[in-house]
């Protein structure tokens, strides 16, 4: 099962929302939002939530990609976000989620008994390239008790 698979049957809001994940790495992730008038707000765009969901979800699709195989010790949590609308979004929408810290690095830390933390940047655009929205999450790592 590839992440996009798994976060889809795991994540009803994913499933709900038809996110298409288009790429997904241990640095990047790429997830694509449908022009669906069921989401859209009251300016024919997609609505505020579903820009969140698509970002946060990308974030948490390039999480997954780095940190999977910790699951064992640990999960994954996302501490806080921040999002900002930059330019009108319609249409087709796609979120790229890049990583923020070296893989390697945060994982040093579990392994010193740390609890890390590691922001993920993601950027909203339309299709035609405009960034619509920028956002970023804070994650951690929780160690099992």
């Amino acid at each position: 099962m590839t992440v996009g698979e798994m976060l889809v049957a795991t994540v009803p809001m994913a499933r709900t929302l038809n996110l298409e994940f288009l790429e997904t790495t241990a640095e990047r992730a790429v997830v694509r939002l449908p022009d669906q008038a069921a989401y859209h707000n009251h300016i024919g765009g997609p609505h505020a939530g579903a820009m969140f969901t698509l970002a946060e979800s990308a974030s948490g699709a390039v999480v997954i990609a780095a940190f999977g195989d910790q699951m064992s010790r640990a999960v994954p949590l996302a501490v806080k976000a921040e999002i900002g609308y930059k330019k009108l979004a319609k249409g087709v929408v796609t979120a790229t989620a890049t990583l923020g810290r070296p893989v390697a690095e945060v994982i040093a830390e579990l392994d010193a008994g740390r609890r890390p933390e590691f922001p993920v940047a993601i950027e909203i655009q339309r299709a035609d390239g405009a960034v619509t929205g920028e956002m970023t999450v804070v994650w951690t790592l929780r160690p099992h008790a």
